[in-house]
Order: structure tokens, then C-alpha cells, then sequence
């Protein structure tokens, strides 16, 4: 498991500050090629960097480039038959520097963040906000009051490079110009792409999560999916007698569990699949992007994940547990109340989770509720979310840059 931490990223964001300065003045003197585009995404190949790729891809007047983090993503990228080089190398600055269209899902560092000033930069982030980030969350610049200060004017600094930023509804444009810090005008309200691979073929969606797992028969598949407590160990974890109590649950109702912790969790769910052969562990290394696996899921727990909203547009029920959810809301801070987010169904342990999912009737209520999340939070449900983003940056680099682009 990860050992990330808001603290750490800040720390090497400091001491990072001479290569800054170095790659501004390298931009000075390198022009860029607006037909030469580079995509990368914090969390690995996937998001909505990897869709937009894809769609772009029928552009034969276009460069398109992956920026890798590994040699393992460069050969990942490679088998997929993306172009790609390895970020941090030479070629990756140099790349990064040249490009004229950057796109990314978690921050300028997903690319070479050496070489990205004057770039037209697109920043797809990877969610609908629920727990505040950047700029609106309390935790994200830590340390003294100094260094705090120099973060923010840093981090207010580097974000007017972003030239649009794709919104799932307006309410989620609300929050992202927000924590960013964004002028008016560079969100599009569009659909968010990485939500198109939820709307696809439920067969195909199934078929790749059982290369990752193995066979999964007609067993209804239920994916426990909790997210990132900025270091902290996840309180979600089952006991050795939870995790007897849910291996009884699956067998009883002929259901089986996928376990995806967030990439950056603190815990050990190993023993899960230990107790019992219905309970898989999806490793984030085996599916960086969880979302096109997503169709294949009939149930969705978690607690403060945008996963909820991503999976809201399949109208199909998510269950809430949220034993921190006190704490959580008053240390992380939340857009909006915890209860308008779950409808009013988070339970606090396992033991009571697994009553809620017994009763067919809170079933129902559950997906009711999965649906009026996607009526409020995703303006779009046509699966068409990346072809609008890629018309809308056509359209702002012909604005920018003129003629065809």
C-alpha cells in the first residue's frame, strides 16, 4: 500500500523549485507544436487522458504521446498500442516542452511538470468532487504558515496554465472552479469522458475484470471500493470475524465480493480472500481506472469515493459505510452534507452493512437513490461525454491559435 501523503507532495514540490524556474526558461525558448498532444494520468493508463487519446487518435494530422510513469506503464502503454515515452526521462521533458495540447486527470506532474509552462493545457480531473480538494481543502497544503502561503501562491500560479477543464454537471463546475481557483470561462460543462466507459457494454466490462480475477460465473458481483484518507489507516478494513460474516453473506446470496482499495490506502485487506474463494482483491497495479469495469458490477459499496457518482449513472443500488464520517467531514470538509450524499443510508460496521444488503426492499431504495445522484450530479447520460470535450478543444485552439488547428 501507498505511504502518499499531502505533506510529502508538498515537501517535493518545494524542493523541486530551481527545475521550475529552469524548465519556465526553457519554454521561452522552445516553441511549441500545436498538432503534437501529450496525455498522462496520475493513477496509471486510464481516466479521461486515456479516452480522449483514443478519440483523438482518428486525427492523422495529430501527434499523440503517452507520457508513462514506469517502464512498466511504457510497456502497459506499448501492448495497447499507444505511443509513449517514460515521463521523467529526457525525451518526456522534451516532449512535455514541445506539445501543445497537455492533458491530464490529477495535476501538472502527471505530465513532465518541468516543461508544461505555455502549454494549452487540459485538465480532466479524475471525479466528481464530493470531499473537498485542492484550494477548498483544508488538508491539502500542510506544514507552517510560510511554507503554506508559498504552496498556494505556487499552486494559484501553476493552474492558470489550465486552459479547460471538463465538468460532469454545473454543480460539479461550481466545485472544480472553485478548488482550483479557476477565471471564468475554462470549465465546459461537457460530461466528464472517464464516465463514458461506465455506459458500455456490461458483457465486455465483465469479460476484462475476470482477466484480472478469474472466473466469476453468475454469482452477483459486489465491488467494496473505499477511498483515501491522506495517510490514515482505513477504518473500513473487516475484522478476522467480519470477514467471516461477509464470506456467510456471499455464499447465502450467491454474491461475490471485489475488494479495490484506493491506491494510496493504508491497510491490509489480504485476508480476505484467505477466508473465503468469493472475495477477490483487485489490486489498483491490476485496474488503475476502475471505471471500465464498472458496467459488470451489480452493487457498490463505499463511503466518500466519487466512484458513487461515476456508478450512479448504471441506476444501480451503492451502499454507504462510513464509521469516520464525524471526523472525515470535519478534517477533509465536504461540499455538501454526508446524509444528502447517501440518501441517509450509511451505516457504521460491517455487521450492520451487511443487514442493510439482506433486505430486497433497501435494495430497491438504495438504487432510487443511485439515480437521483446522476440526475443531480451528471448533466449528460449518453456515453458521447469525450467526443464533446474533444469538439470543445478544437474550437478554443482554433479560437487561440487560429485557422485550423
Amino acid at each position: 500500500m501507498s505511504g502518499f501523503t499531502f505533506a510529502k507532495g508538498n515537501l517535493l514540490k518545494l524542493v523541486s523549485s530551481p527545475l521550475y524556474f529552469c524548465g519556465a526558461v526553457a519554454s521561452m525558448l522552445v516553441k511549441r507544436n500545436r498538432n503534437l498532444w501529450v496525455f498522462a494520468s496520475g493513477s496509471g493508463i486510464g481516466e479521461g487522458p486515456l479516452a480522449l487519446y483514443k478519440y483523438a487518435a482518428t486525427d492523422r494530422d495529430l501527434h499523440l504521446i503517452w507520457l508513462a510513469r514506469s517502464k512498466a506503464e511504457l510497456a502497459q502503454a506499448k501492448t495497447l498500442g499507444l505511443n509513449a515515452a517514460t515521463r521523467n526521462s529526457w525525451r518526456g521533458f522534451r516532449l512535455t516542452l514541445r506539445a501543445g495540447v497537455i492533458a491530464v486527470s490529477h495535476g501538472l506532474g502527471d505530465a513532465n511538470r518541468f516543461g508544461m509552462r505555455g502549454a494549452f493545457v487540459v485538465q480532466m480531473w479524475h471525479g466528481i468532487p464530493l470531499k473537498k480538494i485542492q484550494l477548498d481543502s483544508p488538508v491539502t497544503f500542510s506544514g507552517s504558515v510560510i511554507s503554506r502561503q508559498l504552496l498556494k501562491r505556487a499552486y494559484r500560479r501553476s493552474t492558470r496554465s489550465i486552459q479547460l477543464m471538463p465538468a460532469a454537471s454545473q454543480l460539479s463546475a461550481i466545485r472544480l472552479k472553485s478548488a482550483f481557483g479557476l477565471r471564468e470561462g475554462v470549465i465546459a460543462v461537457t460530461g466528464d469522458p472517464r464516465d463514458d466507459a461506465v455506459l458500455s457494454d456490461p458483457a465486455t466490462a465483465k469479460l476484462a475484470l475476470e482477466q484480472k480475477l478469474g472466473n466469476l460465473g453468475q454469482a452477483r458481483i459486489v465491488l467494496f471500493a473505499p477511498t483515501w484518507r491522506d495517510g490514515e489507516v482505513d477504518p473500513v478494513v473487516p475484522s478476522q470475524e467480519e470477514w467471516l460474516s461477509i464470506a456467510t453473506f456471499l455464499e447465502e446470496t450467491n454474491s461475490l465480493l471485489v475488494v479495490r482499495p484506493h491506491p494510496h490506502a493504508v491497510g491490509d485487506y489480504s485476508k480476505g480472500p484467505s477466508v473465503s474463494k468469493r472475495i477477490r482483491m483487485l489490486a489498483p497495479k491490476l485496474q488503475h481506472d476502475v471505471n471500465p469495469i464498472l458496467p459488470a458490477v451489480d452493487l457498490l459499496i463505499t463511503d466518500y469515493s466519487s466512484i458513487a457518482f461515476d456508478f450512479s449513472l448504471l441506476e444501480r443500488p451503492i451502499a454507504f459505510l462510513a464509521p469516520d464520517v464525524v471526523e472525515y467531514a470535519k478534517t477533509r470538509g465536504l461540499y455538501e452534507k454526508y446524509s444528502a450524499f447517501s440518501g441517509g443510508s450509511e451505516v457504521a460496521s460491517w455487521h450492520d452493512l451487511l443487514s442493510l444488503l439482506r433486505s430486497k426492499t433497501t435494495l430497491k431504495t438504495l438504487a432510487a437513490h443511485a439515480k437521483q445522484l446522476a440526475k443531480t450530479h451528471q448533466d449528460f447520460r449518453d456515453g458521447k461525454n469525450t467526443a464533446r470535450v474533444y469538439e470543445e478543444l478544437r474550437k478554443r485552439l482554433t479560437a487561440r491559435f487560429g485557422g485550423e488547428s
